[in-house]
């Protein structure tokens, strides 16, 4: 079985190029973000031909978070406890936006759903733009703030097979980082507060890819030939609990898809499990063939 996560920076622009890599890489379940798009915008008929289900959280052209699945999705959540706002409200989406405690509109950056025994998060962290920024701030508080909710998810039930799946923006050691415009412990993305932040998910979940992966970027900016020049970053993870590391069989960062015509600047990351260490939840509808 196959969970993945993939920033596909606008799914309207991207949409064949992700629904044809969806089928042939046989993924079971996809945490998108960047979206970009609200739920009305997105191309659902392109997923649902190829035998995928949608949870999608969007609220305008920026952001915005979604799951593509073959199997049903449960417990949708579009935000975890405590979660912080930022900037101003978005004209006609004020009612489904809502507030985050520090009484600023949430944006569309956290969707939670559970497949089977597995809890899964789609995340776009925030950038954090500049370390004298507001959004930095923003930033540290909004990952304090999930990690707080994924202690508490683990006490209430230390078996969980739960992952946060995402955009970071955070390389959390100096071989993630290849970008020559990022200076180790002066640019957002490297800087200490931010590698402090990540390293203290460490006793709740843990990168299930880079044992397996050990090197390779996740995302190479689309200016000054950084691709060519494998000038990128390792941004994007998963990061599992142990019940949901236990059962993880492989993994890959598949670089190929920064590649052609119009590529995102990310690429999906992939975590293979063995569904039987996972209570057999999907014993029943695990080799069902897919419908195109």
């Amino acid at each position: 079985m196959r969970i993945a996560t993939w920033n596909v920076n606008s799914i309207r622009t991207r949409v064949g190029r992700v629904v044809d890599w969806l089928v042939r890489e046989d993924i079971d379940v996809l945490a998108m973000q960047e979206i970009k798009c609200r739920p009305d915008q997105f191309p659902v008929e392109a997923f649902e031909r190829a035998g995928y289900k949608l949870e999608i959280h969007g609220l305008n052209q920026w952001n915005g978070v979604a799951f593509a699945s073959r199997h049903e999705m449960t417990d949708v959540a579009r935000e975890f406890d405590g979660m912080p706002g930022f900037g101003k409200p978005i004209k006609g989406q004020e009612e489904i936006q809502g507030e985050g405690p520090n009484g600023l509109p949430l944006e569309a950056r956290a969707l939670g759903v559970t497949v089977g025994d597995l809890r899964l998060w789609s995340l776009y962290v925030p950038n954090g733009r500049g370390i004298d920024d507001l959004h930095y701030t923003y930033k540290l508080e909004w990952l304090d703030a999930l990690r707080r909710n994924a202690e508490t998810w683990l006490d209430e039930d230390p078996d969980l097979p739960l992952a946060l799946m995402g955009d970071w923006n955070i390389a959390p050691f100096d071989a993630d980082m290849g970008d020559p415009s990022f200076t180790v412990g002066k640019s957002t993305h490297v800087s200490a507060p931010e590698r402090s932040m990540f390293e203290s998910f460490a006793p709740l979940v843990e990168d299930v890819v880079r044992p397996i992966v050990p090197e390779g970027f996740t995302f190479w900016d689309y200016k000054a030939g950084r691709f060519p020049k494998d000038e990128g970053m390792r941004i994007d993870f998963i990061m599992a609990s142990q019940g949901f590391a236990d059962a993880v069989t492989g993994a890959a960062i598949h670089r190929d898809e920064r590649r052609g015509d119009a590529p995102s600047d990310h690429v999906p990351v992939v975590a293979e499990i063995d569904p039987s260490l996972l209570g057999g939840t999907f014993e029943d509808d695990y080799d069902r063939p897919m419908v195109f």
